[in-house]
């Protein structure tokens, strides 16, 4: 698949989707330009990628100069710019500045970035719609007088966020009036620091809820196809770690009504390119808009397992102008998938990052195992950024084999020189919930002993610890 239109895209991220973003445009025929700081000189994107340029010795400032990353792309010939997840890739001012130097922004337009951003407008444009949301505030709240005065008419418990938030920050859960005066001016703060707006909004809190998205495509002639949905219930303090495909707790009618659901949306909004559109799904099995993703999701590969569609290669295509390569009816889902985003933590220390040199680190392998990463054996993972590491992501035809696939693969994952989130997936796949396919956000709070492990020490460990002791014992 060969795009006629872009000649190299700058690829304006790092890590692992930095990476995916470059093997897509090798396959297309592409040319890609890598941006990356002076702590990311020996990152694997770099590498990968045709050509890489310094964006100056701030480790993160570097990735979020929009001007400058724009100028670079123009003075390097690119004639596209894919933002990837996380960064600007939500910024509608950067999808601005390429459309005004003449760049395509691989993502919707800056206006249904802008909306889609604004959690209250977005509220707004699905209720217009006639989809339904969680009841709550239909604008942003000027004090804590009104907070306090809309959770009396919807009743406690409700969730206080921020207006712009995003992955998980800018959220407080509140039970009672005081709960709610006393993290009123804590999320505004965090919305300030994190978002630049101090806007907050309301909503009723939806007691351990299945957490349900779809991944849809949309193409600049008015088409607009599901890819069916994803599951990523089991998440931590609002952060995902392990996304399904499909969801194991739907029924066929419940997965029909979600997915026509995002479709609407999508078409409310003249959405076009990837997004995500997100539903909270309660226990009385029925569907909430919570909010719309308007970039290329972590989760992504799950759904590229169950369908066999490359959503960024479909990316590219559309920003060049194409047609969408599939018709619905074209779409088929085969199997399930399960990713894990094995991240440099620590579950034993309360998910305490860890930082350092990958003394040893080797990829599962076999029928149905997929891995993507930015590490490799030397790699100084740097402090400066997320702790993932990297994404595994197993696929079979059925829920059982794949969960047998799964603990399998994270056995075969090895990652030395830093605690990482394996043993912990591992815990979680012992579980009978999970093994049953049902699961809530609620799953991680509800199984603190899953904490409880011993961790498997590598063989290169034992040995290290036995030359050690040897050492230690004649040097005496």
């Amino acid at each position: 698949m060969e795009s006629a239109l872009f000649k190299k895209i700058l690829v304006a991220n790092r890590g692992e989707i930095a990476v995916r973003i470059v093997r897509a445009c090798t396959e297309m025929g592409i040319k890609s330009a890598a941006i990356y700081s002076d702590a990311d000189r020996s990152a694997l994107h770099v590498k990968k990628a045709d050509e890489a340029y310094n964006v100056g010795p701030d480790p993160v400032g570097g990735y979020l100069n929009a001007h400058r990353i724009v100028n670079l792309a123009v003075t390097t010939g690119c004639d596209a710019l894919h933002p990837g997840y996380g960064f600007l890739s939500e910024n509608p001012e950067l999808a601005e500045i390429c459309a005004r130097r003449g760049v395509a922004f691989i993502g919707p337009s800056p206006e249904v970035i802008r909306c889609m951003g604004d959690k209250v407008r977005a509220r707004q444009a699905m209720a217009a719609a006639d989809i339904p949301v969680i009841p709550g505030s239909n604008h942003s709240l000027h004090d804590i007088a009104q907070a306090m005065d809309l959770a009396r008419q919807i009743g406690y418990p409700v969730m206080l966020k921020a207006t712009n938030g995003g992955g998980g920050r800018g959220i407080r859960r509140c039970d009672t009036e005081d709960d709610l005066r006393r993290n009123f001016e804590r999320v505004v703060s965090e919305a300030t620091k994190a978002f630049g707006s101090a806007d907050v909004f309301l909503e009723k809190f939806i007691a351990r809820p299945r957490h349900i998205e779809v991944q849809i495509l949309a193409d600049h002639f008015g088409n607009v196809v599901h890819l069916y949905e994803r599951d990523c219930s089991i998440q931590r303090r609002h952060q995902k770690l392990i996304e399904t495909a499909p969801s194991p707790q739907l029924t066929e009618e419940q997965r029909t009504q979600v997915c026509d659901l995002a479709v609407r949306a999508a078409r409310a909004v003249g959405y076009q390119n990837a997004g995500t559109v997100e539903f909270l799904f309660d226990h009385d099995n029925r569907f909430h808009f919570m909010e719309m993703n308007t970039r290329l999701q972590v989760e992504h590969t799950v759904t590229e397992q169950i369908t066999g569609i490359d959503i960024v290669q479909e990316q590219i295509n559309i920003a060049a102008g194409a047609q969408l390569s599939y018709r619905q009816h074209e779409i088929q889902r085969r199997g399930f998938a399960i990713q894990f985003r094995i991240n440099a933590e620590d579950p034993k220390n309360d998910f305490l990052p860890g930082f350092g040199r990958i003394t040893r680190y080797y990829a599962p392998g076999g029928p149905g195992v997929r891995t993507a990463a930015a590490i490799y054996t030397g790699y100084e993972f740097p402090r400066h950024y997320d702790s993932m590491c990297a994404k595994l992501t197993v696929w079979a035809l059925d829920w059982d084999k794949a969960v047998a696939r799964a603990a399998r693969a994270l056995h075969d994952t090895g990652v030395s020189g830093v605690k990482t989130t394996i043993p912990y997936h591992l815990q979680i796949l012992k579980t009978a919930e999970f093994r049953a396919g049902k699961f809530d956000t609620g799953f991680v709070e509800q199984h603190t002993e899953l904490i409880n492990y011993t961790a498997r020490r590598p063989p290169a460990h034992i040995a290290t610890a036995v030359a050690a002791a040897i050492a230690a014992h004649y040097g005496r």
